[in-house]
Parts: structure tokens; C-alpha cells; sequence
């Protein structure tokens, strides 16, 4: 629920006037029946939802965009030094948002906010007590406070508390009494208390996970995003991510990088097809590897999940609205298009997030690591850099960490799939076999082209983390040369422009797989020594969108724009007691279903929600009070 993309984080404003759209609400059943609350509603959003002055068509810091993690004042350089800030702490960023205000002496003061039920009161023997205190950093005032979104976290302890009566296991129970344990004292480490049990919590039927998770809407790239969703196993497509799973071993071997680059030891996840009953974000993903915390996942291990009814659904294209590919691709394309994701999203989830070591020295001067023996395979030389004590590879790789990830693990799902034995595990022998390589990869290539639309040419910025990691993987393989890959701009037959891309399959292990392997390599190695210069010289430099011939990329985003389509709209289902029966309520697919779906979610404590919600964003309006200004002193 914003007027912001979930995917792509661009504004949309409604498809119709302004006058009109005010006529609708102002004409409607609710304002008849609370007139001064809906048009005092209309007073506050109606200006700010149709604008699109620059600074506010999409999420950014400072003059490039509007955030609410963030007061309006706040730039890219108060971003570095809170993170600065809070590694010196040893506070995680994924709970917090940071307000700006200057004092009389001119001097900025930060107050880093952490999202709990609790504000002030201290509680004996809470290990968040010691850090709510004013700080004195880098010549700079900070401030450490809790209680945001008190009141809608309270609700949520309170539905968990209601939820430990129906855990399965005690883990699950544990799990719970963690979550509770977080939101209630905004602490992070008690939520990775509750991802450990979690992680324990093997092959459950009904799978869940709740939190500040996904950090690809901060612009700085360490803030997570509320989620929770709930899933019911799909037992036929887990067996098969089970043998893929028996077979990771073996697999990571393969990847292009030393051993010494691998973590001393795979630790088996649980990987499950979920089909999803409820996902609550800003948008729902095809698959996932959680939870982020990459201590734990050096560590503990993680889980993976294909969300299987999601693909089923927002992957499905129709022949004639199939863009950029050649004629003779389109049936293959959507006869093996489903079937080549599955291999990918596996891939992608359980061996791309799931391997690789970073390299570390702890609090004690520890390395995880042995100096002497350990080789940089890119120079030839001893491990010159490492994380420190308190970094992540979020915190140190900050605002291209999630694209840079996301590409990895889409790259090795590309080299992984040439694998018979990865083919033969999901059913695939022969010529099938061979088509699902070919797909996989044309769709990358497609998707690498798609991408453009997500590229912001004025910021010279990209708006989406997966956007992002698939055009640079298209950048590599066209680099590649030998006619691996072409992108050629054409004239569609509506006499507009259009584009094709070509992919040589005959060259897909001879040319692509040496390049794809050298890239790897490459992403790998920076990522584990912390190297964040070169990581970002690398990947910024194939992000890079140039009208450069042949291709012409700045040009070609044009035609993307022309011939895109319109990203689908999931409807969700409700759940409803009736005695003790659970019915579940199912809506059409269309934009009237959507919206039900949602009036229809709360039936208890809607208007109460409602309210609360008013409360919160008046409560801190005046951080965005003045949008158009360039961020100053004003608070």
C-alpha cells in the first residue's frame, strides 16, 4: 500500500485527473458518513499524490529522491556517517530510521528511531537499555531512541502471543517468544535469536517468517522492510529442491573460485516450494534465502524457498505480448520459460545467497581465515582486506550491496544450469535439457534488455536491485563477442521502433560459460575480502547505461519504454473464523478483487488500525514538510 513501486521504486499517479478523482472520493458512501475525516484526508495527500515534481517521482536521498527512513534534510553523506555511527556501536541499521535536526549552534543532531512496543521505560535486564543515550560522534550529536510504530507493533506482539498456542514445535514456540522479545524492545539480536530457531525448525507443512527483512527500498541499502508471510509446503516440487539440496555439495565445488573462497562447511538448509497463502510487503518475490544476517548464514545456515503459486502466476506471458525475441524463440520460449525458472529460482536461492565466504577478523583479532596460505586468485597475492568486527556486507557495501548479491547469485544460477546432473534433478534429459539451458539464458538476456526501464537517465541511477544485476550480466556476455549475444534495434511491424536479441546457442558453454566463470570469479573474490573499491569499479562500470554503439543502450531504453507491459497485480485471499472453521475467501483477479481483498482484511480493528495509522504519519510530517527545497539545516 503506497503510491511508490514495489518493484522498480518509481512513483504512479492515478490514471485519471485530479477534479475527477477528488469528485469520487468527495461523492463517496464514506465521506457522506465522515465527511470531515475524509476530506481532511484529501486535504493532505491530494497535492503531494498527483505531483510529480523531480524530487519526489521516486525513492532517493537528499535532491535525487523522497524516503520516509530518512527526514527530508538528510543526504547520502548523514546516511554514511549514521552507518558509521551505528557500526561503532554495534547497532544494525534493518529496524531504524534516522531524523535531522540543527541546533541553535548550527550543529546537525541525529536521532536514530528503533521501530518497538516500548518507548522510554527502561526494563530490567534488556540489553537495548545501555544504548538509548545521546552520543557524541565524528563531531556530530546522536541520539538513540526507540517506540516507532509503537501501536502497530503492539498489535502484532500481541496476534504472536496469540500464535505461540498453535506452534507445532518448540522451536517454533522459541521462535515466537524471540519475535515477541524484538518487537517489543526493538532488538535485532533477539529477532536473529528467533531466525536461529527458525533455521532449526526443519520441513515444517506451514512455513512462516515475520521482520524488518528486505533492505532494497532504503537508498542507502541497510534499512529492512516490515514483511510476514504464511505458506503451505507444495511437497511434490520440495522433493525435488531436496535433491538439489543432498547435491549442493558437490555442486559448490564446481563454482569458479578456491576452496578458501567457500565456507568451511555447507550447512544443509531446508529448501521448500511454498504456495502462498498471504505475503505482506510492498511486493511478493518468486523466491527467497533467509534470513539476511550474514553471521548467521556464515554460521547457522538459512532457508530457501521457491514460492511456487507466485511463479505460476506473475511469470505466465502471452505469445503476441512477447517482446525483443525472435520469432523462431517464441514457442520455445513459452513452452520452457516456467520450467527453465525453477532451475534458476533453485539455483539462484540455494547456491547463489547460499555460498561464498566472506572473510573476516573478530572483536579478539581472529581471522576466520589463514593469512599465510590464503591466495587472491585475481592478483596472486596474500589477503590484503577483510571485514572488521561489526561490518556486513550490507554496512560496508552499502547502496550497490543488494544489486551486487542479486547478481552473483544470478550468475551462478546461469553457469550452474549447464550441469546435467542439475537438469537431470528437476526431470530434464536430452534435447529438453538442452532447451532449458537455452531459455534460461535467452530469458537473462531478455531480462538484462527489459531492465532499461528500470534505469533513471537524469540520476543516471537504477531503481531495482534484480533490474540491475540482469543488465550487467547482459553487458558481460555481450562483452563475451564472438556473436554469443546481439541486440539489434528494428522497426516493429506498427512501423514503431522495436529491438530483437539474439543468443547463439552453440556458443552458450564455449563462449558464455568462460566469460560467466571469469565474472564469477571476479564477484566472488571482492566480495570475500571486502574489497569495496574494487567491487564498486567492477560492477558500477558494467551498470554503466551509455549510448556507446553497437548496442546504444541509452537509445534502446526508449523502445523498452514503448513496448513494456504492465507488471501483474497479485490478489491476495483472507482467511475467516466461522466457529471453528477456517474459510477462505478468494477474489477475482482484477483491479475491484485487489481492492476488496484489502478493505476486507481487517474486519476487527480497520477503522482503530486506521487511525493509528493517521496518527503516525501526522506525528512526523513535519520531517517532509518542505520537499521541493534542497535538504538544508531545515528540519
Amino acid at each position: 500500500m503506497g503510491n511508490y513501486k514495489s518493484f522498480g521504486d518509481t512513483k504512479f499517479v492515478p490514471n485519471l485527473p485530479k477534479e475527477k478523482l477528488e469528485r469520487v472520493i468527495l461523492g463517496s458512501k464514506a465521506a457522506e458518513q465522515h465527511p470531515e475525516e475524509v476530506g481532511g484526508l484529501w486535504q493532505t495527500c491530494g497535492e503531494l499524490m498527483f505531483s510529480l515534481e523531480s524530487r519526489l517521482r521516486h525513492l532517493g536521498l537528499g535532491k535525487e529522491g523522497i524516503t520516509t527512513y530518512f527526514s527530508g534534510n538528510c543526504t547520502m553523506e548523514d546516511a554514511k556517517l549514521a552507518q558509521d555511527f551505528l557500526d561503532s556501536q554495534n547497532l544494525s541499521a534493518y529496524n531504524t530510521r534516522l531524523f535531522k535536526e540543527v541546533g541553535q549552534d548550527g550543529k546537525p543532531c541525529y536521532e536514530v528511531r528503533l521501530a518497538s512496543v516500548l518507548s522510554t521505560e527502561p526494563i530490567l535486564d534488556s540489553e537495548m537499555n545501555s544504548k538509548l543515550k545521546s552520543y557524541e560522534f565524528q563531531g556530530s550529536n546522536f541520539r538513540v531512541t526507540r517506540g516507532d510504530y509503537a501501536p502497530i507493533l503492539q498489535k502484532v506482539v500481541e496476534h504472536l502471543e496469540k500464535a505461540k498456542a498453535y506452534a507445532a514445535t518448540s522451536h517454533q514456540e522459541q521462535m515466537l517468544a524471540q519475535y515477541i522479545e524484538s518487537f517489543t524492545h526493538g532488538s535485532i539480536e533477539a529477532h536473529k535469536k528467533g531466525s536461529r530457531f527458525w533455521i532449526q525448525d526443519k520441513a515444517p507443512i506451514v512455513e512462516s517468517y515475520i521482520g524488518f527483512i528486505e533492505s532494497y527500498r532504503d537508498p542507502f541499502g541497510s534499512r529492512g522492510e516490515f514483511e510476514g508471510f504464511v505458506a503451505m509446503v507444495n511437497k511434490a516440487m520440495s522433493a525435488k529442491f531436496e535433491r538439489l539440496v543432498a547435491s549442493a555439495e558437490q555442486l559448490l565445488k564446481e563454482l569458479p573460485w578456491p576452496p578458501a573462497f567457500e565456507k568451511d562447511k555447507f550447512l544443509t538448509p531446508d529448501f521448500t516450494s511454498l504456495d502462498v497463502l498471504t505475503f505482506a510487503g510492498s511486493g511478493i518475490p518468486a523466491g527467497i534465502n533467509i534470513p539476511n544476517y550474514d553471521d548467521l548464514r556464515q554460521t547457522e545456515g538459512f532457508k530457501n524457498v521457491s514460492l511456487g503459486n507466485v511463479l505460476a502466476v506473475a511469470y505466465a506471458t502471452q505469445r503476441e505480448k512477447l517482446t525483443f525475441l525472435e520469432e523462431e524463440d517464441k514457442d520455445l520460449y513459452i513452452r520452457w520459460k516456467g520450467p527453465s525458472f525453477d532451475v534458476q529460482v533453485g539455483l539462484h536461492e540455494l547456491l547463489g545467497h547460499g555460498s561464498g565466504k566472506l572473510f573476516v577478523q573478530d572483536e579478539k583479532g581472529t581471522f576466520n581465515f589463514d593469512q599465510e596460505t590464503v591466495i587472491n586468485p585475481e592478483t596472486g597475492e596474500q589477503i590484503q582486506s577483510w571485514y572488521r568486527s561489526g561490518e556486513t556486507w550490507d554496512s560496508k557495501f552499502s547502496t550497490i550491496a543488494s544489486s551486487y548479491e542479486e547478481c552473483r547469485a544470478e550468475s551462478v544460477g546461469l553457469y550452474l544450469c549447464l550441469n546435467p546432473q542439475v537438469l537431470e534433478i528437476f526431470g530434464f534429459e536430452g534435447a529438453d535439457a538442452e532447451d532449458v539451458v537455452y531459455v534460461n539464458w535467452l530469458n537473462m538476456v531478455r531480462a538484462g534488455l527489459l531492465a532499461l526501464e528500470f534505469y533513471t537517465p537524469e540520476a543516471s541511477s537504477w531503481r531495482q536491485a534484480h533490474m540491475q544485476a540482469r543488465f550487467v550480466i547482459l553487458r558481460v556476455l555481450l562483452e563475451a563477442g564472438e556473436g554469443l549475444v546481439t541486440v539489434t534495434p528494428t522497426t516493429g511491424s506498427d512501423g514503431r521502433p522495436d529491438a530483437q536479441v539474439h543468443l547463439d546457442r552453440n556458443k552458450i558453454r564455449t563462449v558464455g560459460k568462460p566469460a560467466l566463470e571469469r565474472f564469477l570469479r571476479r564477484l566472488q573474490v571482492l566480495k570475500s575480502t571486502g574489497d569495496v573499491a574494487g567491487g564498486r569499479a567492477l560492477y558500477e562500470g558494467y551498470a554503466a547505461v551509455t549510448d556507446a554503439p553497437p548496442e546504444c543502450f541509452l537509445s534502446l531504453r526508449d523502445t523498452v519504454l514503448l513496448r513494456k507491459e504492465a507488471r501483474k497485480l497479485i490478489v491476495q485471499p483472507n482467511t475467516r473464523l466461522e466457529g471453528s472453521e477456517v474459510q477462505l475467501l478468494e477474489y477475482e483477479a482484477s483491479a475491484a478483487g485487489l481492492i476488496r481483498s484489502f478493505s476486507e482484511r481487517f474486519p476487527e480493528d480497520g477503522p482503530e488500525l486506521e487511525e493509528i495509522l493517521t496518527q503516525l504519519a501526522t506525528a512526523d510530517a513535519r520531517f517532509w514538510k518542505c520537499p521541493s527545497e534542497t535538504p538544508s539545516g531545515q528540519a
